[in-house]
Formats: C-alpha cells, sequence, structure tokens
C-alpha cells in the first residue's frame, strides 16, 4: 500500500498547497475534512496527520474542530498556524488574542537544533505569518524549539509523541526552506519513503482502469489540452481499442489545432478517434452575439448537443472518461453555514444531459496539474501536448471581443500563432503561465508605406502565475515585444498596431471575457 500523509483541512486557502508540497518530497498526500471521524483515517493507514491552517479561531463559538479521538491514534502529527492552536488547546495549553498581529515575513530562530524538523538548516529562517491569535501556554510535554519576535512558541514539540506544531507557514513560497521543513516531518519523522512517482503509479493506474472497466467500452471528449490528452494515452495504454476518442472542431481553435490532434492521437498513438467538425454549426450559433457570457453559453450548448450525438455514432459505452484533476473534487471547507453547499462540482461534468446515461471514469482525479504533465511525459506525450500553457474552454471566441466571424478568427488564428511561436523561441514560453493575443474591436488610423490605413488593434496579454487565482503581467524583455509587434503588424493583415496588457489579477482577469 502506498505510504501516505493525511491533511485535515480547516479552511486554509493554503490546504492544496501543503498537499502539493508533500508530493514534490514523493510522498503521497490526500486532504480531507477536518471532521472526518478518527476511525476513517485510521482505515487510510496513513504514517503521519497534518492539521491545516484556517481563518478562524479556535476559541470562537462556531471554530471548527476535529474528531477529539485523533490525538488517540498514536500518528506523528504536524500542527499549521491554526492546526498548532487546536493541536494545544485540546492537550491543554492555552492559546489567546496576540497582542500584536503576524502577517507577513518574519524571522524564526531555532533554539533546538535537535528538533528533527530542523535538521540540517540554519538556525535562523525566514519565514510567513498569517495570524492573531498565539499559543501563549504549550500542553504538558512540549517544548518550544524555536521563536519569533512576537511568539515564543513559534514552534513547539512532543518529542515521546512525535507531534510538533507551527505557528508560521511552511507551505508558501514565502517560507524559503519550508518545504525543507515539511520533507523532514514526512521522511525523518513519519518515516516514508520516495516511492510517489509518476514513473510507478503508471503501472498502479492501469490496473485501476482494467479494474473498473472491465471490457466494457469507453468514451471521451479529446478536447487536445493537457489533461484529456493525458487521460487519453493512458487509458488507451490500459485498454486498447475499448477507448474511443471524440474531438469536436467547435470553429473556434488555434490554427492547425485539428490536424494536430488528429496527428498525434489517431496515426501517432493509434487511438480510435472520432473526428466532428461542427464548425460551421457553432459559427452560425455564434452570429451577431457579442455578449461574452452568451458567447460561453452558446459554445457550452452547442458542444453538448454535438457531443451527445457523437457519442450515439460512436456506438454502445458504458464509460465517460473525463480529465478531472484531483483541486475538482477536494471539499471545499466552510466556516459557518452548510457544509454540503460547498462541496465543488467537477468541471468537466457540469452541463452533461442526465439522459447520457455513462458511469463515470477518472483516471487523474488523485493527481495535481504538475504531476498529470509528468505522467504525460512518462507515457510519452510530446512536450508541445504536456507542457502546452492554458487554453480556454470557448477557444479564441473569448479572445475576440465583439462578434465572432470567419475574417476576425483568421487574423486572431494568425497572430497568435506568431505569440506561440515567438514565446517558444525566446524561451519565455514555457517560463510561464499564459501568453496569447487578444484581438480588440477597435481600428485604428496608421501608415503603411505610402498608403493610410484604419485596421484592428492586437493586445499582446503575458502572465505569470502559480494556480490561475492570482497572476501578474510578465515583464518580457523589450526585444521579444519588438519581434512580436513588428511581425505580427508585418505578417497579420488587418492588423496595424499592437499593445502589451499590462494589468494584474486582481483587479483584472487573465482572460478579457
Amino acid at each position: 500500500m502506498t505510504e501516505q500523509i493525511v491533511i485535515l483541512d480547516f479552511g486554509s486557502q493554503y490546504t492544496q498547497v501543503i498537499a502539493r508540497r508533500i508530493r514534490e518530497c514523493n510522498v503521497y498526500s490526500v486532504i480531507v475534512r477536518y471532521d472526518t471521524p478518527a476511525d476513517e483515517i485510521k482505515k487510510l493507514a496513513p504514517s503521519g496527520l497534518i492539521l491545516s491552517g484556517g481563518p478562524s479561531s479556535v476559541y470562537a463559538k462556531d471554530a471548527p474542530l476535529p474528531d477529539p479521538a485523533i490525538f488517540k491514534l498514536g500518528l506523528p502529527m504536524l500542527g499549521i498556524c491554526y492546526g498548532l492552536q487546536l493541536l494545544a488547546q485540546y492537550l491543554g495549553g492555552k492559546v489567546e488574542p496576540g497582542q500584536k498581529r503576524e502577517y507577513g515575513k518574519g524571522t524564526l530562530r531555532v533554539k533546538d537544533s535537535f528538533c528533527p524538523l530542523f535538521a540540517n538548516l540554519p538556525e535562523t529562517l525566514q519565514v510567513w505569518n498569517s495570524h492573531g491569535d498565539k499559543l501563549t501556554r504549550p500542553p504538558k510535554g512540549f517544548k518550544s524549539v524555536a521563536v519569533t519576535e512576537n511568539s515564543d512558541f513559534a514552534a513547539v514539540e512532543h518529542t515521546a509523541s512525535k507531534m510538533f506544531g507551527l505557528q508560521f507557514h511552511p507551505e508558501v513560497a514565502h517560507t524559503p526552506l519550508g518545504r525543507d521543513i515539511i520533507a523532514n516531518f514526512v521522511h525523518s519523522i513519519c518515516s516514508c519513503g520516495k516511492n510517489w512517482t509518476m514513473h510507478n503509479y503508471v503501472e498502479t493506474a492501469i490496473q485501476a482502469i482494467r479494474d473498473q472497466v472491465g471490457t466494457d467500452r469507453v468514451i471521451l471528449g479529446l478536447s487536445g489540452g493537457v489533461d484529456s490528452s493525458v487521460a487519453a494515452a493512458l487509458i488507451h495504454r490500459a485498454i486498447g481499442d475499448q477507448l474511443t476518442c471524440i474531438f469536436v472542431n467547435n470553429g473556434v481553435l488555434r490554427g492547425r489545432e485539428a490536424e494536430v490532434v488528429r496527428e498525434v492521437f489517431g496515426r501517432h498513438f493509434k487511438i480510435k478517434l472520432q473526428y466532428e467538425d461542427a464548425a460551421r454549426l457553432f459559427l452560425r450559433h455564434l452570429k451577431g452575439v457579442t455578449d461574452p457570457e452568451r458567447k460561453r453559453k452558446i459554445i457550452g450548448k452547442t458542444f453538448i448537443e454535438v457531443f451527445d450525438a457523437a457519442t450515439k455514432r460512436a456506438g454502445k459505452a458504458r464509460f465517460l472518461a473525463q480529465g478531472t484533476l484531483y483541486p475538482d473534487v477536494i471539499e471545499s471547507v466552510p466556516i459557518g453555514g452548510n457544509p454540503a453547499a460547498m462541496i465543488k462540482s467537477h468541471h468537466n461534468v457540469g452541463g452533461l444531459p442526465k439522459k447520457m446515461k455513462f458511469e463515470l471514469l477518472e483516471p487523474l482525479k488523485c493527481l495535481f496539474k504538475d504531476e498529470v504533465r509528468e505522467l504525460g511525459l512518462e507515457l510519452g506525450l510530446p512536450r508541445e501536448i504536456v507542457l502546452r500553457q492554458p487554453f480556454p474552454g470557448p477557444g479564441l471566441a473569448v479572445r475576440i471581443l465583439g462578434e465572432v466571424t470567419p475574417s476576425r478568427l483568421q487574423i486572431l488564428r494568425n497572430a497568435d500563432a506568431i505569440v506561440v511561436q515567438e514565446m517558444k523561441t525566446s524561451g519565455w514560453y514555457y517560463k510561464i503561465w499564459q501568453s496569447f493575443a487578444v484581438l480588440l474591436p477597435v481600428r485604428s488610423v496608421g501608415v503603411m508605406g505610402d498608403e493610410r490605413t484604419y485596421d484592428y488593434t492586437i493586445a499582446i496579454r503575458a502572465v505569470e502565475s502559480q494556480d490561475g487565482m492570482t497572476a501578474d503581467w510578465v515583464k518580457l524583455p523589450y526585444e521579444v515585444m519588438e519581434t512580436l509587434s513588428n511581425r505580427i503588424i508585418n505578417e497579420v493583415k488587418g492588423v496595424n498596431r499592437v499593445c502589451f496588457d499590462i494589468t494584474s489579477k486582481p483587479p483584472g482577469t487573465i482572460e478579457w471575457e
């Protein structure tokens, strides 16, 4: 059985980051709700427990509290921020509002160099704080092993029971050596090996697919994006021709998108691929539509209709495969209110008509995005597909402000191809989160040669981000910006001006529509 660390989620915005940091240590991690019964946790046979942070105060009336029996499981335990305060309060310590809040960068001084959490680390560390309460009296048997300017108990340890607490957040990038602290916990304290790798995972995943599917057939909607592409390659490796992939050309794809998908999956991987060219249908439904939300709904509704008809032509199948990832199935923890209302719906499933009576096959649902990319490379998918930047479901329709027409699509496709090519040539494409062109419904006067022009404007968007939730614009070198502008204006007919979007998220969004 795979060694794993269980994380109890108390509503922290960083809980998924904790899980990812553990997996970066080549140890499997799983997130469960804060109130998961101890008996259920025991069945998972974890090597250790982590209590996440959270926005509540442990002494608040509606504070999220765990099953007290978790403290009797005898497992190594690490409490982070709110998790430390919970741990302390349950075991007889005292937590009080701090006279001075600690938010942002801080300096941690390690008092006890023998504490295994800080093994092979310097005596002084930069850490990231985010708390108003603090531990003022540790429980019996606990000792302070590190301090900050505002806390005498910034890190505590109960040596005999292997219980530890940190008042700061080791999982965030602002704690530069935090990953080493987490690695010390999972390897030295919990005695986990380094067995969680995509190389080891492949055979386990293949066997799980075979066990679930048996001799039945599977249909997968292939978009050409990372998730559906990796899911297709993995399922095909497991069951071969029992899988049929359906690729829908919605008319708002990038240049050569359909050809690349057919080449890679149909001719190279020999996957049974059903190509549905519905470009004219989508563009007909989009005619005259300028509102971005209406565009999205029209594309979504039309896709479902086309895909539904395509599944009937594909023949009888029992399973519908989807590239659902772990963040899509983790329950969000509410603080106050109805917990059930916060459970995330699968982003891939939403909107499929109930009459499509398939059982779901989700072979990637325990993986994060970076793990999916690793898996894709392990399966032999081209880097161009596995490492491609995110692309919106409604395609170029949301990168054309105003009406989507064949002529505008051609302009944007040509500009987009230049952006992708130059970002790859310059080495920036794989360094950042996203870079793309947007066609604005703005025409301006220009001079090209001896002629006066009145053409469109292209905006270029390049952002860096960890997860797409927040983003900052990328300071591209002037020579890259110059090349992009010159090539687009010289090579894309209908464009005479290029602008660069230097808006962060928030206040802006990454996509323009």
